[in-house]
């Protein structure tokens, strides 16, 4: 319930005003454009972009199955109709303003896990920091894989080499693994956030069950992605040439041929 306070009284019997600085407006229908903002940035990290994360780590699980089948998914993916502007318009833009926003938002906010050592206040100041190392990991990861060295799209036999002399690094390869346990964290956790805060999930008991839904498939994410690392640098596919002709059946070439 709520109380009125009453100002404070001088030693002479004045009244004595406090000067209260300028807070954040809350998030309203229809107050401003921070509400239509933050419903974007919400929506956005579901689709298009947790779609393309699935995708990508699903893609990437191909690496298992040795050099040509990945080589055949990198041509199959970059042969798709109209797949520059789909990547610029559903990868590229969503992806930029969603990580730009979140680091705003990210910014504007305070965490006081210190003073009120609640579990959301630990959850969001996880997703804070989950979002800093993705935005960084993300940013390394396209120019790197997309922009710098081999021209994949034009080269997709050459993909399972750059990788895995990228990877041949430790420290490359430990900040890898770092940011795949971070990427998934975070976006399990924001499909949690999404369906609480657009009402898919009302109550409190509907959200305690969904969590674990969305932990179940933070893990099998995080799985998927952690497999497809040690396809790169484990002993099945030592030494890989550096450009392979793409597999053109789902059998994958013997891995004895590239272990030298």
């Amino acid at each position: 319930m709520a109380t009125a306070t009453h100002p404070a009284a001088h030693p002479d019997g004045s009244a004595q005003t406090h000067k209260v600085g300028p807070g954040v407006d809350p998030i309203r229908a229809g107050k401003g454009y921070s509400f239509l903002l933050r419903k974007l940035h919400s929506l956005s990290g579901i689709v298009p972009i947790g779609a393309f994360l699935v995708e990508h780590i699903l893609s990437n699980f191909e690496a298992l199955k040795g050099p040509a089948a990945y080589a055949a998914q990198v041509k199959f993916l970059n042969s798709l109709p109209l797949v520059r502007v789909l990547e610029v318009c559903f990868i590229f833009i969503p992806l930029a303003y969603h990580m730009l926003y979140g680091v705003y938002i990210a910014f504007r906010g305070k965490s006081n896990v210190v003073y009120y050592p609640w579990a959301g206040n630990w959850m969001y100041m996880t997703q804070r920091w989950t979002g800093y190392i993705a935005f960084v990991y993300i940013c390394y990861h396209v120019l790197t894989q997309r922009f710098l060295g081999a021209d994949l799209p034009h080269n997709p036999g050459m993909a399972f080499a750059k990788v895995q002399h990228e990877l041949q690094n430790p420290l490359i390869l430990a900040f890898y693994i770092v940011a795949m346990l971070a990427v998934c964290w975070h976006f399990a956790y924001g499909i949690w956030l999404f369906c609480a805060k657009w009402g898919i999930t009302p109550g409190n008991k509907a959200r305690q069950r969904f969590a674990y839904v969305c932990l179940a498939l933070g893990i099998v994410l995080a799985g998927l992605g952690l497999a497809s690392l040690y396809a790169f640098v484990g002993p099945n596919y030592k030494n890989a040439p550096d450009d392979v002709p793409p597999a053109t059946s789902s059998l994958a070439l013997p891995a004895s041929q590239f272990n030298v």
